[in-house]
């Protein structure tokens, strides 16, 4: 190979002739490998590569591969994909520039004295034939006619096996062939799986056109888990085999679940990678036409080729692995017998099982059509759990078993009862700590390595188990679930997990055993069902009830409903951030009682309030309203804000002071986020009755629903009426220098409505803390997760500037801008509104006994006298730790998005109560009332008009 003769398809012709022109055409360049330039080259865009290409001819070469552009258009597009004959057609077409591209008056170059054996190897698997690439004698074991019983007892999470006959009797069997399907579903669009950050998606007559002309080394592959919502009538196709049943993610809705169900369909060459199912989830697989190849390994087991880095901030997983093609082709030849992994050809109507943790590849070996699921039962829940908890090491250890293990290794060890003469470790080298891997089914020590249950010492090896009681010795006890970061690569986000437990242990109550224990590996919560029991004991409640044990919910904090009593313990962003939540809350709380405001009649009662403390191997409980500094937190230099002496220190105003210092900075820098300070902070409320409306909204009526819209608009108005503290004469408020913001003394904001902004620097700090904020807007949006809608945060960057000073620029020729100072709740959502049932003779008003009734003028009159017993009125606005002062539409937006989710007539039944009066360009010079120069009703109605 000394020669290369390339076309504009950057098809490679070989021959022998020639001198070496790398020298010459390469320069400087020629040191570097043909792998890492082709790598380099992915980093440019399509216009420099392009470019790049008329420099040489070795360059011309390189930036006419077709992966390249596969890879360049793929990192660019911003349509629906149309495959055009070749990536580079395809990638001009994204462009708009294919009209400017006439490949036919191009002559082909040829150069002779080139020769790349690593652009060779890949060519070659482009266009590799898998016609006769089948292992037929696999070691996966097969059955049929399988029991619930016999799956459980011989296969549920322990080793995989192939069954044949669970879709026999599946319409899918004979009707999912690409002809059939392709006759139903022409323009339907599905999904596409591919190495890019992008989400694609392809109509199912470009696939197939796709498929039946390209030459990938790895395909387009479709991998759609919203079938089910873009072709409902594949549903109906396929049923879930009955061994397969059980999933404790069924509790969820639809939307709520992660994704869990797949359509895949593939040509010769696509396939997975190496890849443990998501959340160490089990998978079953079913194939309808074609043949899959598969290899496995047990958990702990680290493919030849794959690397897996687990961040050790958020213990977010990333797994490097070639293609499923290329390993097969250029690792799987040179393992050693007994290195090789399990392996199979799954046939059409076979399904296999895939255990929890296990890796496993599959590569098509013709083109395929298949339905799988990933699902969570008895055999893997306390795994998936496990894998949700906070830290780094025990993700790490479940995927790449003892290599894993780090510097922490020694202090682990001695956490390993079970392991016999564990001095024996104490010298052993990161090197010295691998995994053991059994040779086969047949060998002595299969049965034990795949069912994880035993620990041993032998030869200077800890012997790795994938075991729960194991894996759980390598978890981080200095983190906790509600102070820590979440990991990006979980299958499920934070408040979801919180809720399906939750709804798990109401709904499932033959399982709370089993959900105790998982609950304890990801929410620490027998480290929180202690810490809420010694409050109860302190003030002389009675204990939690076994149904009692678990926080409820999914808030942010960890909240237990103990009898008639709420009982929330303040963890999240540290215990600063805890301590000016519920200082700001009692500071409330106080205020409303002290100004007799109605509101107070829709806010549970404040039955108690303090601060739990771990010292010295005990709890101790210092009660606390809120007012000064508790002695033990003044005597610990805890507290980033030095406070002068003032009623409440940790109040809305120094709430605010605090949000300033940390504006824009990454959870896990934020004041003292993350550490173990062993204080937490408290608050006790009476239970209310009823459901909170998040669990009634499906099941309300229309009157119902506006009803709600009037009393949140009654209420918000209340609340946003209600006198806000005026900051003392010496608290500190902070000022821009560059891009810092320091402290400076001065007045702060005014006293109760309106203050005019007319001096540079203070706008200028009004923007620049902006800008901080929306520097992260993206990462916190997503960890937040729903019901904030995925395709809402792809799309910040195109409505939110990166420099918000624009908003501002709309402003420059108005005489007087004012800002507005109220109460704002600031996390009205559909978990923090309680509604009570209602039947027709508790609406009249000589039987409206209720207090939270009383003097309520938001309930609105049927027509039909016959009121059904299923009616519900709301009763209580809940969870008040997020308050602060500032414009009152911040609180219309999480109602308009998530309670009213962007229905117009509920915004509009909202504001007639509120009375709150839209305000147009024209008039905002009118002094009609002092909202209308707010600052924010102006740069809203400025874009508005553009």
């Amino acid at each position: 190979m000394e020669s290369a003769s390339h076309n504009t398809d950057g098809e490679m012709l070989w021959a022998a002739v020639g001198k070496d022109r790398r020298w010459d055409a390469l320069g400087g360049l020629r040191v570097l490998p043909d792998e890492i330039l082709c790598i380099i080259l992915t980093k440019l865009t399509p216009c420099d590569v392009a470019r790049l290409s008329c420099v040489s001819s070795v360059m011309y070469i390189l930036c006419n591969e077709e992966p390249l552009w596969m890879g360049l258009c793929l990192s660019i597009i911003n349509r629906q994909l149309e495959y055009r004959g070749s990536w580079k057609k395809t990638t001009l077409h994204q462009l708009d520039l294919l009209n400017n591209y006439n490949e036919a008056c191009r002559l082909s170059l040829q150069f002779d004295g080139f020769s790349s054996l690593f652009l060779y190897r890949r060519l070659y698997r482009c266009y590799t034939s898998l016609n006769g690439f089948s292992f037929d004698d696999g070691n996966v074991e097969r059955n049929e006619n399988l029991s619930l019983e016999e799956f459980h007892m011989k296969y549920g999470g322990q080793k995989p096996v192939l069954i044949n006959g669970l879709a026999d009797n599946w319409p899918a069997r004979k009707s999912w062939t690409s002809e059939q399907l392709l006759l139903k579903y022409p323009d339907t669009k599905f999904r596409i799986s591919q190495r890019s950050s992008k989400k694609i998606s392809m109509t199912f007559k470009d696939y197939i056109s796709y498929t039946q002309i390209q030459h990938d080394e790895d395909p387009l592959y479709i991998f759609d888990d919203k079938f089910g919502e873009t072709a409902p009538d594949l549903l109906k196709d396929y049923s879930v085999p009955h061994i397969f049943q059980e999933d404790y993610f069924d509790v969820l809705d639809i939307d709520q679940r992660p994704p869990f169900r797949w359509l895949i369909i593939g040509p010769e060459r696509s396939g997975a990678s190496w890849h443990v199912d998501p959340g160490l989830t089990s998978a079953w697989n079913t194939l309808l036409c074609g043949r899959k190849r598969w290899a496995l390994y047990p958990p702990g087991r680290v493919p030849s080729g794959v690397t897996v880095h687990v961040n050790e901030d958020d213990g977010d997983v990333n797994i490097e692995t070639p293609s499923s093609l290329q390993w097969w082709l250029d690792f799987y030849p040179l393992l050693a017998d007994n290195d090789k992994p399990i392996e199979c050809t799954q046939l059409p109507g076979e399904t296999i099982y895939v255990p929890s943790g296990w890796w496993h590849c599959v590569l098509n070996l013709e083109t395929t059509i298949a339905v799988t699921q990933n699902f969570v039962y008895s055999k893997n829940f306390e795994f998936v759990c496990l894998d949700m908890a906070p830290g780094y090491s025990h993700k790490g250890i479940c995927r790449a078993g003892l290599l894993a293990i780090d510097s922490r290794f020694e202090e682990i060890e001695k956490n390993v009862v079970c392991i016999e003469n564990s001095s024996s470790y104490s010298d052993l080298s990161r090197k010295e700590k691998r995994v053991r891997m059994c040779k086969s089914p047949e060998d002595a020590g299969y049965e034990n390595c795949i069912n994880g249950m035993s620990i041993s010492n032998r030869s200077g090896d800890l012997e790795y188990s994938y075991d729960i009681s194991f894996l759980s010795i390598f978890l981080d006890n200095e983190r906790d679930h509600y102070t820590s970061l979440w990991s990006s690569s979980n299958c499920i986000g934070q408040r979801e997990m919180r809720g399906w437990l939750s709804k798990l242990w109401f709904r499932r109550p033959e399982l709370r055993e089993l959900i105790w224990k998982g609950a304890c590996l990801a929410l620490n919560a027998e480290k929180w069902y202690e810490r809420v029991g010694e409050i109860c004991a302190f003030h002389e409640y009675p204990p939690p009830l076994l149904e009692e044990k678990l926080p409820v919910g999914t808030g942010s904090n960890p909240v237990y409903l103990i009898n008639d009593r709420v009982i929330k313990i303040f963890a999240e962003g540290g215990l600063e951030s805890s301590l000016y939540g519920l200082g700001t809350e009692l500071e409330f709380y106080n205020l409303l009682h002290k100004l007799n405001s109605s509101l107070k009649n829709y806010i549970p009662p404040v039955l108690a309030s303090g601060i739990l403390l771990f010292e010295n191997g005990s709890y101790r409980v210092l009660p606390w309203d809120g007012r000064g500094i508790p002695e033990v937190i003044a005597s610990c230099d805890l507290i980033s804000i030095k406070h002068n002496e003032v009623d409440y220190p940790f109040g809305v105003w120094g709430k605010k002071e605090f949000e300033y210092q940390n504006a824009g900075r990454p959870l896990h820098e934020f004041g003292n986020h993350g550490k173990n300070y062993l204080m937490w902070p408290y608050i006790v409320t009476k239970r209310c009755r009823g459901e909170i409306f998040a669990e009634l909204r499906d099941a309300l009526s229309l009157e119902d629903t506006l009803n709600l819209a009037s009393f949140l608009g009654e209420q918000l108005h209340n609340l946003h009426l209600l006198t806000v503290p005026h900051p003392p004469t010496n608290e500190s408020i902070p000022v821009v220098i560059e891009d810092y913001i320091q402290p400076s003394h001065g007045n702060g904001f005014s006293r109760n409505v309106t203050d005019k902004i007319d001096h540079p620097t203070e706008l200028k700090l009004y923007i620049s803390i902006l800008n901080r904020k929306r520097k992260d807007v993206l990462r916190r949006l997503a960890e937040w997760g729903d019901p904030i809608p995925s395709k809402l945060i792809e799309k910040v960057d195109e409505y939110i500037p990166y420099d918000l000073t624009v908003f501002f620029d709309k402003l420059e020729n108005e005489t007087e801008v004012c800002k507005f100072c109220s109460w704002i709740h600031s996390d009205v959502m559909d978990d923090n509104i309680y509604m009570i049932p209602r039947c027709s003779d508790s609406l009249s008003e000589e039987n409206t006994s209720d207090p939270c009734l009383e003097k309520s003028t938001y309930l609105r009159r049927s027509n039909n006298s016959n009121i059904q017993e299923h009616s519900w009125a709301p009763s209580h606005i809940l969870d008040f730790s997020d308050l602060s002062v500032g414009e009152p539409i911040l609180d219309l937006i999480p109602v308009y998005l998530d309670i009213f989710r962007g229905d117009s007539h509920l915004l509009k039944q909202f504001l007639d109560s509120y009375k709150l009066p839209f305000v147009r360009k024209e008039s905002l010079m009118v002094g009609l009332d002092n909202r209308c120069n707010q600052l924010s009703y102006r740069a809203i109605s400025s874009e508005t008009h553009l």
